[in-house]
């Protein structure tokens, strides 16, 4: 074989092999909602779980929201409402759980309509700059108010123990062709990491922007 054809061969083989091994370092796992383990603790109704094997262990990770809880102000006389939001991601160890990082957020004392919630399809992992370790995306919107005004809206990404953050709104269509809302902002962790990691970010919110009143 001409000396020529043999470089080549052996550079594919090489891309060949580093994308294999690039592709392989996150492997998703089956996590059956109805068999967590009994020291994987979480609060309120739990919504989702993902779990993962990457360069640094086992993980599980569990998203959960609360019942939305009414209560009369009587100095006010006005019904108020509140709900949380929770997420706890596990390490797992040979014989016990060790707990990496929490996520909380909450509406209190909401008079009027109440809406906080974690936004479908979003939850799970990734590694989106090829380095071993899993990145956890999550995406909620939340807002208390008595008309058509936008929800906040935020996406919150654990590399490791690292926490990023993209806060904003979405957008309520006011006419055929006018819009409100629709700003962002990326936290200091975004904005120093990755590209891959604001694209996909961004990916997230444009999928997720447009308020659906129907949900």
């Amino acid at each position: 074989m001409p000396k020529v054809s043999l470089v080549i061969s052996f550079i594919s083989f090489l891309l060949l092999s580093h994308s294999f091994f690039s592709q392989s370092k996150i492997k998703t796992l089956t996590a059956d909602i109805s068999k967590l383990p009994k020291e994987a603790k979480y609060n309120g109704a739990l919504k989702e779980v993902v779990k993962w094997r990457d360069a640094s262990g086992e993980y599980l990770a569990i998203i959960s929201e609360s019942e939305e809880s009414k209560k009369i102000n009587a100095e006010a006389d006005m019904e108020e409402r509140s709900k949380q939001l929770f997420a706890v991601c596990y390490h797992i160890k040979k014989d016990s759980l060790v707990e990496k990082w929490k996520v909380f957020d909450q509406i209190s004392k909401c008079p009027f309509d109440l809406t906080i919630s974690f936004i479908q399809n979003v939850f799970q992992v990734t590694d989106l700059n090829n380095d071993g370790i899993g990145e956890v995306w999550m995406m909620y919107k939340m807002v208390c108010r008595s008309d058509v005004s936008p929800c906040d809206m935020k996406i919150i990404m654990y590399q490791g123990q690292q926490k990023f953050a993209m806060r904003g709104q979405n957008k309520v269509k006011m006419t055929e062709t006018e819009y409100f809302g629709g700003e962002y902002k990326f936290d200091k962790a975004f904005n120093e990491g990755p590209r891959e990691f604001r694209d996909f970010a961004l990916k997230l919110w444009e999928k997720n922007i447009i308020e659906n009143w129907e949900k």
